[in-house]
């Protein structure tokens, strides 16, 4: 199996991205730890893989460190730490119409996230000198954010890119790659119960050149691959499976 013998920590592993990724984890032999602030969201993922789950606040910088220190002193090490955590954001609202919390808050929120689980990991894959750090978002489409009034959340977005950029930069002498997987949308991650979710599926869909959105399935696959040493020459890039809706 792909990831036989790897311990994984998964942030925001409750949810339908995390749930995915932590299931196409466990099934190619990792050894899952599902991280977030809602133990029943989690214990629901980890029940039918055998995951292991902790409430962690991402924003918590004791609580994180607290808990990769027992992941690693549990298993020996931490081979792969992913974050997909959602990040907060108010939308819906001009910028020059937003109170500038309204505005940072994705912003702050995302790189406070990203950069308290990624140095976490980093702080115990370097002295084994190798590991995988995983993000979740990437650069989309340059007008949507001003198209869909989006706020702050694409400036979180680019700020987690420049930081996987530095990251990978700082970590690739010590074997250490960081990644990140961008989809472009997920519609089966939108609840059923969304009103809108047909008509964001269906705008989605035909942004795509290939006339079909990245699955759940299709997320667990490619995070599979990137954690494995099969992406062993992959670092510093952004995994693109956004269908053709973004071309590189």
């Amino acid at each position: 199996m792909m990831l036989d013998g790897r311990t994984a920590i998964i942030y925001g592993g409750g949810g339908s991205i995390g749930g995915a990724i932590a299931r196409a984890y466990a099934a190619q032999g990792a050894r899952v730890f599902l991280a977030g602030r809602t133990r029943a969201t989690l214990a629901a993922v980890a029940g039918p893989i055998g995951a292991e789950i902790a409430e962690v606040d991402a924003l918590d910088e004791g609580a994180v460190d607290a808990h990769a220190d027992e992941v690693a002193a549990a298993t020996g090490g931490l081979d792969i730490s992913v974050n997909v955590i959602a990040d907060s954001d108010v939308q819906g609202t001009a910028m020059v119409d937003m109170p500038v919390e309204d505005y940072l808050s994705p912003v702050v929120t995302s790189v406070r996230s990203k950069f308290l689980t990624a140095r976490a990991a980093a702080r115990h894959m370097k002295p084994r000198r190798s590991g995988v750090i995983l993000t979740f978002g990437g650069s989309g489409d340059r007008t949507a954010a001003g198209r869909y009034l989006l706020g702050g959340l694409v400036t979180g977005f680019e700020a987690i890119e420049a930081m996987r950029r530095q990251l990978a930069t700082e970590l690739g002498p010590y074997g250490i790659r960081v990644l990140t997987l961008q989809t472009g949308g997920v519609p089966e991650a939108i609840p059923a119960a969304f009103e809108g979710r047909a008509a964001i599926e269906a705008e989605l869909t035909g942004q795509t050149l290939l006339g079909r959105t990245a699955t759940l399935t299709d997320v667990g696959h490619v995070a599979v691959f990137a954690a494995s040493d099969w992406a062993r020459t992959l670092t510093g890039a952004a995994l693109n499976m956004t269908c053709g809706a973004v071309l590189d």
